[in-house]
């Protein structure tokens, strides 16, 4: 598609200052569930050394009437000139790139091991399986610091009541509740042996920080897991 601008529709809070905003889809735009798109900031009142485009994973899904992002809102001017963006006002989109997309073959299961933000396209994934009412069996153990961090926690719940293939486990790394009853600490070997069995069958998508799914390559190669079976998306001062 060629670049063009889009307009903000709205915008919300989904996380611990986590913001999700919802764009205009032009028409004839397509996409696949769990790309990304460059978004340039026109005419910004402020500027910094990191310039005016980031990229973005779509949150929402191809099936879905809007397109959508979310960010942690980091002190940049980018991120305040995004958090303070009015409806109505345009960016221009740069997309679709990427290939951290959902596998073809339905006889192989899907597994997510997640951190943080790097939830964005998992969203869109899961969202578009989910309305595909596709036969891929999908697990998503997602890990955030606190409850108050992990976006898109209703939204999983909700995919889980409606996608009968489709199971979503929370995991608290640190602010563990009293009242949690979900996955606690590191995400560990015992963990992953917990939720996903048969460790050979699945295709593996690691997404969020950089440190975190190098971590998790390690620790599934350490489980003899083939690295051809293994996908990445790192997500990098977010």
């Amino acid at each position: 598609m060629p670049i063009q601008d889009v307009r903000l529709i709205r915008k919300e809070p989904i996380a611990h200052e986590t913001m999700a905003f919802y764009f205009e889809k032009p028409n004839g735009f397509d996409y696949r569930a769990g790309q990304f798109g460059d978004i340039t900031l026109i005419d910004p009142p402020e500027t910094d050394a990191e310039g005016n485009v980031r990229g973005f994973s779509f949150i929402t899904a191809p099936c879905e009437s809007e397109i959508g992002f979310a960010t942690r809102l980091r002190n940049t001017a980018f991120k305040r000139v995004l958090r303070n963006l009015a409806p109505g006002s345009a960016v221009t989109l740069d997309a679709p790139y990427g290939d951290f997309r959902l596998h073809n073959k339905e006889s192989r299961p899907a597994v997510f091991i997640i951190g943080g933000i790097g939830a964005t396209p998992v969203r869109s994934i899961v969202a578009q399986a989910t309305h595909d009412r596709t036969g891929h069996h999908i697990v998503l153990l997602h890990a955030n610091r606190s409850v108050d961090d992990a976006p898109f926690h209703a939204d999983f719940l909700r995919f889980a009541e409606q996608n009968p293939n489709f199971r979503f486990v929370p995991v608290v790394t640190d602010a563990v509740p009293p009242s949690w009853k979900g996955e606690s600490g590191r995400i560990a070997a015992a963990t992953i042996r917990r939720w996903v069995p048969d460790l050979t069958t699945p295709i593996w998508y690691l997404s969020g920080p950089e440190g975190m799914v190098k971590a998790m390559r390690r620790l599934l190669v350490e489980l003899e897991i083939d690295e051809d079976d293994i996908r990445t998306e790192e997500f990098a001062g977010y």
